[in-house]
């Protein structure tokens, strides 16, 4: 049997059971591709079932206002997916007539949709021979041929893309495509693989050679930042609060939080009751407390938050505050989300 057969045949005995394989609609191929980016589909899963069924149809999510949208997708991470899933969903729904196109150019051209998503969709969708390179196809093949080029480099992500096409079988590109990925998440997996009883150990090169555990190379280039974050929980008599919008193009645009000041190391009581005088648009404290003892790590794939949360009284009624038993109704960032629920009021 070929590489391609063996695949093939491994995936009909041992594929999950996932909703989305039971369709081909566009739209929930989409969906799923997209919440599946560097996510487990065990975290995914209940994200998947809870979009479709608040947006059956895309042009359901176009309509839908960015808030509801960020709101279902808290704690998926990566809140970038949530906007461009928004985005493309409305030029989908206005541009597109509701119809998903149907060549690998035309979904390519969709906001937040690159090479592996428009593969994706193209064959699962429309069997067109496209092959799909994602993290667990970069492992099978890598180790499979050994090829130690960096899978994250101009030169191993061309190389693979060819490789992919030539090992594909065009025939049954839908489950051939479905089936190496299961392949790279289940049987070939990052570590400890299941060699022993793999049905491709008899030729697969880096098994040979004992390189497995080596490949694939990915170059280094992840320089981790630390930030250090301080909220200020802010309540007033009639349990009253403050959550502002986060703007710009960093972390978690548009998710909500309470006041921030952000300092170039962790900082005790005295530092943020000054640091707090400068920042004149929240009400005066009466008193100022630190929540949490040990800074809460939270970290994100560039960078790490060292957060401290600090409850502040005041004794002056907040402006437009937002009453504490209605701040789950608004996306915030998992950290704050995970906070919220253990502060008792």
């Amino acid at each position: 049997m070929t590489f391609s057969q063996k695949i093939l045949t491994w995936y009909h005995i041992n594929k999950r059971d996932l909703p989305w394989r039971k369709t081909r609609d566009p739209y929930k191929i989409w969906l799923s591709e997209i919440m599946l980016q560097q996510t487990r589909v065990a975290q995914g899963m209940p994200y998947y079932h809870r979009f479709v069924e608040a947006f059956p149809k895309v042009g359901d999510l176009a309509n839908a206002s960015e808030e509801q949208v960020l709101k279902l997708w808290q704690g998926l991470g990566y809140y970038s997916r949530a906007r461009n899933l928004h985005a493309t969903a409305k030029m989908v729904a206005n541009d597109y007539q509701g119809e998903f196109p149907n060549t690998y150019k035309g979904l390519k051209s969709l906001k937040g949709v690159g090479d592996y998503t428009a593969s994706a969709i193209a064959s699962f969708c429309f069997d067109l021979p496209e092959p799909v390179v994602d993290g667990n196809v970069y492992r099978v093949l890598s180790r499979y041929f050994d090829v130690d080029l960096p899978i994250n480099s101009t030169e191993g992500i061309k190389y693979f893309k060819e490789l992919a096409r030539e090992v594909m079988d065009s025939e049954n590109i839908r489950d051939y495509n479905q089936g190496i990925m299961e392949f790279g998440a289940i049987q070939c997996a990052p570590k400890n693989p299941d060699c022993e009883s793999c049905p491709l150990n008899e030729s697969c090169l880096a098994l040979q050679q004992n390189k497995v555990a080596q490949l694939p190379v990915k170059l280094n280039k992840t320089k981790i930042r630390n930030r250090y974050f301080n909220y200020i929980v802010l309540l007033d008599d009639d349990q009253n609060t403050i959550l502002e919008q986060r703007k710009g193009k960093g972390i978690w645009q548009n998710l909500y939080q309470f006041p921030l000041i952000e300092s170039e190391k962790t900082i005790q009581l005295n530092d943020l009751e000054e640091a707090l005088i400068e920042k004149s648009e929240l009400p005066k404290t009466e008193s100022l407390s630190l929540y949490n003892k040990e800074p809460i790590v939270h970290k994100l794939s560039h960078q790490h938050l060292h957060t401290q949360f600090w409850v502040a009284k005041t004794s002056q009624q907040i402006e437009n505050g937002i009453p504490w038993g209605k701040i789950d109704t608004f996306p915030v960032p998992v950290l704050v989300a995970d906070f919220i629920k253990t502060l008792k009021i």
